[in-house]
């Protein structure tokens, strides 16, 4: 098993590219290179969407066991997110809108996703499917 473990500040957007990176090399041996690059998309959207909707921090923990990914961003403030969209849709936002896909994404791209209560705050996560090297 590989895995990831990130402490993130309130409201600290740089920490988002860090996050990818480090996504990025732990399935640097993960063989699902097109499953990769999706879920370096989907991390970020959740800890953006952490960052800027709680301000409170995250944290990030992500694994890989056998041929499953497992991302989850979990943040300090209990009201849970409400995608917008249909499944399988977008939401309709303007085409030149920096937000308000995030949650549609994660939908639409991963395998499987939830949001889970946590006596303090919620987790976020995802999971993606391929083959381990």
């Amino acid at each position: 098993m590989t895995g990831l473990l990130r402490r993130l500040g309130g409201a600290d957007l740089a920490a988002v590219p860090e996050v990818r990176h480090a996504l990025r090399q732990m399935l640097r041996h993960w063989r699902e290179r097109d499953s990769a690059e999706v879920a370096e998309l989907l991390v970020s959207e959740l800890v953006t969407n952490a960052l800027v909707h709680t301000e409170q921090g995250a944290v990030v923990t992500a694994t890989v066991a056998d041929s499953r990914l497992r991302v989850e961003v979990r943040d300090f403030v209990a009201a849970l997110p409400a995608p917008q969209a249909r499944p399988g849709t977008l939401p309709p936002v303007a085409e030149d809108a920096t937000n308000g896909r995030g949650l549609a994404l994660v939908r639409s791209l991963a395998d499987d996703w939830g949001v889970r209560a946590r006596p303090l705050g919620k987790v976020v996560w995802f999971e993606m499917h391929g083959e381990a090297a």
